[in-house]
């Protein structure tokens, strides 16, 4: 008797995925692969369940954290010790495409589950390990939170302003990019499949994610020699492009070339800093930035940031407001986009949608329930021919 597939279109439709994850990196990626079609069935530990079940902020007597992260999955709390729930879960693993866990390395083998026993037993599973530091390495061992890996993979010390305290990312990136990366390993690895039949490790460390997001400051660092610091808001390579203050706030101005420019100076009545040598060129507009800075305040503060947006709107200057969360969500332009959407059976709760959109598949403004500990449990053994 065979899993049915997610009632969510999707090009993952068909795809069974079996979430040992808990907190954020693991269950952000078996999101995603939800919004994409996936059927997600989440296992939990009995009693308990994931430990984001416990943090808050509250929203009647749930967790809006664990909410935000697990809608449209089911649970089935399993003891991995039992023997019983063990034939459960391995049952499900018969059935599975992709088995994915967050433990800290070495869990699974200690369980009875390590890649290679499961590669023999389920040829066809992909196996996406998401953890601090990866399977190998001398780190491997240690665990890891995302600020622990916000600070040794190096984007603490690129973020903020000159001489300012560490300053962490203000969303966890240490913990999305290791999920968005297992999204797409896992993909990858489901495509190969179609050719070999065979599935294959995922292997997703948290420092590695933080590294490989670190765009151009590897490059500048072995380039020049002179390591990367904090800079504020502006681009360490590109000017102007930085917020700048007005009379009623800041704005974000980004002039990546000469020809924008040149349009942000005629925009702004400021024709004069185009006869300058010190802003005749990027390179020399970089090397003279805070003077740059210095003459374009001088005028921005002369009206409000609306008055700004419009003129340099108009212009093709790429611009914007720094908007708090409270106008993202109510922002026209992020609700034409569906990015702001509802969870069933929730009261209306809102959450981030997804972000991938595809031709000739719906894009709905309501998504699943978020599942209550071990709910799922009556139709998954049914639907796997066990005893309820």
């Amino acid at each position: 008797m065979a899993l049915a597939p997610s009632t969510v279109e999707g090009p993952l439709n068909g795809t069974l995925v079996v979430d040992l994850t808990r907190v954020l990196a693991g269950p952000y990626c078996t999101m995603v692969l939800a919004d994409l079609g996936a059927r997600v069935i989440k296992v939990e530990v009995p009693g308990r369940g994931d430990d984001a079940r416990q943090i808050g902020p509250w929203l009647n007597n749930r967790s809006a954290y664990f909410m935000s992260l697990n809608r449209g999955k089911e649970s089935i709390a399993l003891d991995l010790k039992s023997q019983i729930d063990r034939g459960t879960f391995e049952r499900l693993l018969e059935e599975a495409d992709v088995l994915i866990e967050n433990y800290r390395p070495g869990t699974m083998e200690r369980l009875g589950y390590s890649w290679e026993r499961l590669h023999d037993t389920y040829p066809r599973l992909v196996y996406a390990a998401v953890s601090g530091f990866g399977q190998t390495g001398p780190y491997s061992p240690r665990p890891a939170y995302d600020m622990v890996v916000q600070g040794m993979g190096g984007i603490v010390s690129l973020t903020g302003h000159p001489e300012s305290p560490p300053t962490r990312v203000g969303t966890s990136v240490g913990d999305i990019t290791a999920g968005l990366f297992a999204s797409i390993g896992i993909c990858a690895a489901l495509k190969e499949r179609e050719q070999t039949g065979a599935g294959r490790m995922v292997d997703v460390g948290m420092l590695d994610c933080q590294v490989a997001i670190l765009e151009n400051a590897i490059a500048r660092y072995v380039a020049t020699g002179d390591v990367p610091s904090p800079l504020g808001a502006r681009h360490p390579t590109i000017t102007p492009f930085d917020s700048f203050a007005t009379a009623d706030g800041h704005i974000i101005i980004a002039a990546g070339n000469d020809g924008l420019f040149q349009r942000l100076c005629e925009a702004i009545g400021r024709t004069d800093l185009l006869e300058d040598d010190k802003f005749i060129s990027n390179p020399e507009r970089t090397t003279h930035v805070a003077d740059l800075k210095i003459e374009l305040e001088s005028t921005l503060h002369g009206q409000e940031t609306q008055h700004w947006l419009s003129i340099l709107e108009a212009a093709g200057v790429p611009c914007g407001p720094i908007n708090n969360v409270a106008e993202v969500v109510r922002d026209p332009h992020v609700l034409a986009r569906n990015m702001i959407v509802e969870v069933e059976d929730t009261d209306g709760f809102r959450v981030a949608g997804n972000p991938i959109k595809f031709s000739g598949l719906s894009d709905p403004r309501q998504r699943g329930a978020v599942p209550d500990l071990d709910s799922g449990r009556g139709d998954i053994l049914r639907e796997l021919g066990l005893e309820t």
